[in-house]
């Protein structure tokens, strides 16, 4: 379950015995049970969600009364995108952004909700920019990129690391391939990890980054590395700015950036 106490509340259930509709057995005949609960929470908004063993269909069924179009997991990031029609957009997100706020507690998934131009415009940008990754980091031309990237390939330790049979399931792909198109993907993380070792060495943070709450020394030179080496910096950052950096999630990138902005640019 989540809430929002007093207002609304999203609630999950699953029924163990496939005769009974679960949602429908909680809402009751018109409505009744739904609403005597609804009554004695002070007359709190209750949605009723069928619950799914799928994250993205529970996602998806969570989000109601919003109808979603389209919908990316990204696993690592633990984030989904989810794409609505533009005239749909104020009902998916909420007042006050409550509907996608309760949506993420109840899934567990940070849930970024845009038109679905926005998210075709995304995917295209992100697309793009594995292809240009692929070309320029493993030398092959665009056509044996966009087979990497069609069959679900994001980024170079993928190519280094996926077993070698998985490979051999796309079309055209034989061992000799493999090998060499692993050992280019190899090559390159390592050549960029002895280069970031180096960058990250060589940087130097402020003070003032050093000292802000919740700042380690590590991370300090992790952002240091990336040309925020002040605290006036970090404030000039957006979440995504700071995305890729594995010692940040984006809840801790907000909080940083949060904290940075509030001294630099709030304080008296």
């Amino acid at each position: 379950a989540a809430r929002d106490p007093g207002s609304r509340a999203k609630i999950a259930v699953k029924s163990n015995d496939r005769r009974i509709d679960p949602v429908g057995a909680c809402v009751g005949m018109r409505g009744a049970r739904v609403q005597a609960v609804s009554g004695e929470l002070g007359g709190e908004r209750v949605d009723i969600v069928l619950w799914d063993d799928n994250p993205a269909q529970f996602v998806i069924n969570a989000m109601a009364p919003a109808e979603v179009a389209s919908i990316v997991v990204d696993e690592d990031a633990h984030t989904m995108d989810i794409a609505v029609a533009a005239d749909n957009l104020a009902q998916a997100i909420g007042k006050s952004g409550q509907n996608v706020r309760l949506a993420s507690q109840l899934s567990g998934w940070t849930l970024n909700v845009m038109t679905v131009d926005d998210f075709n415009e995304k995917n295209e940008a992100e697309t793009n920019r594995l292809l240009n990754l692929f070309i320029t980091s493993l030398d092959i031309d665009e056509d044996f990129a966009s087979v990497l990237v069609d069959e679900g390939f994001s980024s170079l330790e993928e190519v280094a690391y996926v077993p070698v049979a998985e490979f051999l399931e796309i079309e055209g792909m034989d061992e000799d391939i493999v090998e060499e198109l692993r050992g280019r993907a190899r090559a390159y993380l390592t050549t960029k990890a002895l280069a970031d070792e180096e960058s990250l060495e060589s940087a130097e943070p402020d003070e003032s980054l050093l000292g802000l709450e919740g700042m380690d020394r590590h991370l300090a030179y992790v952002l240091a590395s990336r040309g925020v080496t002040s605290l006036e910096e970090l404030a000039e950052q957006g979440i995504d700015d700071l995305a890729g950096i594995e010692e940040l999630d984006e809840q801790q990138a907000g909080d940083l950036i949060m904290k940075a902005r509030n001294i630099c640019w709030f304080s008296e």
